[in-house]
């Protein structure tokens, strides 16, 4: 799983850096993740759907320090206790971590997962514990 998360992380950065450099890359509109967010509701399942109607927020910019900064921070979409759900548009995925401070997230990952598999693996964490979704970190250094 590990493997595949990083070489599909790999092969998003260049196509990322063939299409435009990072420098031209712009942030997601609120109404482009809202569009999103509504197509993604549309493959929920219904269990997907309810948990969703009780952790969504109005998506609003959080800060992010080692990434967030480009684009002015991430869309977060819902809150779990101490955690989010925002929205990666560098790598084009909704993500889960957690955070310490309100308008902060803490952690930086890049699973590129669609939302309803987000929302999915705050259903698995309430059942049983786990991360179904696993962690894929941010780009590290060849050098």
């Amino acid at each position: 799983m590990e493997k595949f998360a990083k070489s599909k992380f790999v092969i998003k950065l260049k196509s990322i850096f063939k299409r435009k450099t990072l420098m031209e890359w712009k942030p997601i509109s609120e109404g482009k993740l809202l569009d999103l967010i509504n197509a993604a509701y549309e493959n929920m399942t219904p269990t997907q759907r309810k948990i969703w109607e009780i952790i969504k927020v109005t998506p609003v910019k959080w800060n992010e320090e080692s990434m967030g900064r480009l684009g002015n921070g991430f869309w977060v979409v819902a809150i779990i206790g101490s955690s989010v759900i925002w929205y990666n548009d560098i790598e084009d995925g909704f993500n889960q971590s957690s955070y310490n401070s309100y308008g902060e997230i803490a952690e930086y990952w890049c699973n590129q997962d669609e939302l309803q598999f987000a929302v999915q693996n705050v259903i698995n964490l309430l059942n049983d514990g786990y991360y179904s979704s696993g962690r894929a970190g941010p780009p590290k250094s060849v050098a």
